[in-house]
């Protein structure tokens, strides 16, 4: 079962749920089928006791582009394991891109790669890997 929706109809259907990725102001640049980059600026309340991006801010930044990316396809799908590698730091002011690309689709399973990097020199800032269930429900029926 699939949705006869588009990504951009989806990604607006989920965007209007979801208060965190607004809260961290999320923007979208790209999207497509299994793909999706989002810009995001970082303010000093995202920041940790040590002054630079708390790790739970660009752990969520990385996990909203998987999410867009994974929910593309139209059918309802969630987290099941994901990691993060913190390269570098970034602090306020810094505006970070998070690229989510699709590794692997099965019927159930999809595993995805995202990239998060400093949009100035494209510094790698971390390393997102995670996997979802792709369930039955599409789009269409929300």
């Amino acid at each position: 079962m699939s949705s006869s929706l588009s990504p951009t109809e989806i990604f607006e259907r989920m965007m209007a749920k979801d208060h965190f990725s607004r809260w961290m102001g999320v923007e979208l640049i790209e999207l497509g089928t299994g793909y999706c980059t989002l810009k995001m600026s970082i303010r000093p309340e995202m920041l940790n006791g040590f002054g630079i991006l708390h790790g739970g801010v660009s752990f969520s930044f990385a996990d909203s582009a998987f999410a867009f990316a994974s929910n593309s396809h139209g059918r309802l799908s969630v987290s099941q394991t994901s990691q993060i590698t913190h390269v570098k730091a970034a602090q306020t002011g810094d505006v970070l891109i998070a690229e989510a690309k699709e590794l692997q689709l099965g019927n159930k399973m999809a595993t995805y790669d995202v990239k998060v990097y400093r949009e100035e020199n494209t510094e790698l800032i971390a390393l997102f890997r995670g996997s979802v269930y792709r369930t039955s429900r599409s789009f269409n029926e929300e």
